[in-house]
C-alpha cells in the first residue's frame, strides 16, 4: 500500500462516521444472515445486539463489553457460528484493548470464562442431540473443550492487538512531544543567544555614541565662550535628551538580556499621557509642532498606548531628520467606534533647510526602517498604517489602532 493510500485509510478510520458505517454494515449483514439462516430468539437477539452496538464503540468505548457478551450469548444459543458474530466479536475484543476499557488481563480472563460457558452450553446441546459425547475424565473428553480453547486464543489475540496499537500510539505521541519540547528549547536558546548578541552590539556601539553626545553637549556649555542663553539651553536640552535616550537604551538592554520575555519591567512604559512632554522635546530642538486631541481620553491597554506613543515619536523624529523646520500637526482621535486614529502631517522642510545627508527632502525617503517599524507596531495591535506625500505638500502618516469591538 502506497503512502498516500495509507494516509487516506488512516484518515478514514479516524473519521467520526467510521464506527457508524462499519456498525451499520455489520448490522445489515447480520439481518441478511438471520433471514437466510433463521436461529433461535436468543441467537437472533445476540447477533443483532452484538453488531449494532459497534456503532457506539468510539463515543462510548465500554459498549464493547456488551458487544462481546452479546456475541458469546448469540453463539451459545445455536451451534452455528454466524459470520456477523465472528466479525463483531473480533472488533469488540479489539476495542476493549484499544480503548483500555479493562486491563488486558481482565479482558482476556473474562473472555475466556465466557468462552468456557459457551462451550459447556454446547456440550449440553450435543448430549440432547444424542451425539456421541464422552463423559468427563474419560478418554477423549478433553477434546470437548477445544472450542473454548480456540475462542480464548482468538479473544487473546484480538485484545492484545488492540492494546499493542494503543501502546504504539502512546509511544509515538510521547516521542512527538519530546521532539517538540527539544525543538522549542533549541529555539529558545537560539533566541536568547541572538538577544544577547544584539544587546552587546547596542551596548558597544549605540550607547558609546549617545553617551559621547551627552558629555560633549553638556561640556560645551562650559567650554564654549560667548554662548547666548538660548544656545546654552539648547546644549542642555541635547544633553538631557541624550541622557533620556541612554535610560531607555539601558532598559532595552535589560529586556534583551532577560532570559524570559514575560519578566515585568521595573520602569513604566510611556503612554499617551506623555505626549505633551514629547511635543515639548520636539519644540526644544527647533521643531514647530501642534497637538490636537479629539474625543474623550480613554485609557487603552498598555500595548496600544505604547504603540501609539512610539508611532508619534518616530514620525516626529523623521520630521526633524528629513524636513527640518517643518510645521507639524499631531492629531489623536479617540473614536466613538473604539478605534484610535493618529494623523501626523508636516508642510515640508523650511526654505533653506538642509536635511541629513542621504535622506532626501521628505520623510518618506531614506532607509525606510522608521516607516517599517511604525507599520510593525500598528500591525502588532491589529491596526494599519499609511504613509506618503500629503495633499498640501509635506508628508502624512495615518494610523488606525482598533482597541475593541463596537
Amino acid at each position: 500500500m502506497s503512502t498516500s493510500l495509507q494516509q487516506r485509510f488512516h484518515a478514514w478510520i479516524a473519521a467520526p462516521a467510521y464506527p457508524w458505517v462499519t456498525g451499520g454494515v455489520l448490522t445489515a449483514g447480520a439481518v441478511t444472515e438471520l433471514i437466510a439462516f433463521p436461529g433461535s430468539v436468543t441467537t437472533t437477539v445476540g447477533v443483532l445486539v452484538s453488531a449494532a452496538s459497534l456503532m457506539w464503540r468510539r463515543s462510548f468505548p465500554p459498549v464493547a463489553v456488551l458487544t462481546v457478551a452479546a456475541g458469546l450469548i448469540g453463539f451459545a444459543g445455536d451451534v452455528n457460528l454466524y459470520l456477523s458474530i465472528t466479525a463483531s466479536g473480533l472488533i469488540g475484543c479489539y476495542s476493549l484493548g484499544r480503548n483500555r476499557v479493562l486491563h488486558p488481563a481482565a479482558a482476556v480472563a473474562g473472555g475466556a470464562l465466557g468462552a468456557l460457558c459457551v462451550n459447556l452450553v454446547h456440550i449440553n446441546t450435543w448430549s440432547r442431540m444424542e451425539l456421541p459425547v464422552p463423559a468427563l475424565w474419560e478418554k477423549g473428553s478433553l477434546s470437548l473443550f477445544a472450542e473454548s480453547f480456540l475462542l480464548s486464543v482468538v479473544i487473546f489475540g484480538a485484545v492484545m492487538m488492540g492494546d499493542a496499537v494503543r501502546s504504539r500510539e502512546e509511544t509515538r505521541n510521547e516521542r512527538h512531544l519530546a521532539q517538540a519540547r527539544l525543538i522549542a528549547m533549541e529555539r529558545q536558546q537560539a533566541a536568547e543567544a541572538e538577544r544577547a548578541a544584539i544587546a552587546r552590539e547596542l551596548h558597544d556601539i549605540v550607547s558609546h555614541s549617545v553617551s559621547m553626545i551627552a558629555v560633549q553637549a553638556e561640556s560645551a556649555t562650559y567650554t564654549t565662550p560667548g554662548l547666548t542663553p538660548e544656545a546654552r539651553d539648547g546644549f542642555q536640552q541635547i544633553a538631557t535628551t541624550a541622557r533620556s535616550s541612554m535610560a531607555e537604551l539601558r532598559r532595552l538592554l535589560g529586556v534583551l538580556r532577560t532570559p524570559r520575555s514575560d519578566t515585568a519591567l521595573t520602569e513604566p512604559q510611556p503612554t499617551l499621557d506623555h505626549l505633551t512632554e514629547l511635543m515639548d522635546q520636539h519644540r526644544a530642538v527647533g521643531g514647530t509642532a501642534e497637538l490636537r486631541i479629539t474625543g474623550d481620553r480613554v485609557v487603552l491597554p498598555a500595548a496600544w498606548e505604547l504603540s501609539a506613543y512610539r508611532i508619534i515619536q518616530e514620525a516626529l523624529t523623521n520630521v526633524r531628520k528629513h524636513a527640518p523646520g517643518a510645521r507639524t500637526v499631531v492629531e489623536v482621535d479617540y473614536g466613538a467606534d473604539r478605534v484610535l486614529r493618529l494623523h501626523i502631517r508636516d508642510d515640508g522642510p523650511a526654505p533653506g533647510a538642509r536635511p541629513e545627508p542621504g535622506t532626501g527632502t521628505g520623510t518618506g525617503t531614506g532607509t525606510g526602517h522608521g516607516l517599517a517599524g511604525m507599520r510593525e507596531r500598528a500591525a502588532l495591535v491589529g491596526g494599519g498604517l499609511r504613509a506618503g506625500a500629503g495633499p498640501d505638500g509635506g508628508f502624512l502618516v495615518e494610523a488606525e489602532l482598533p482597541w475593541g469591538t463596537g
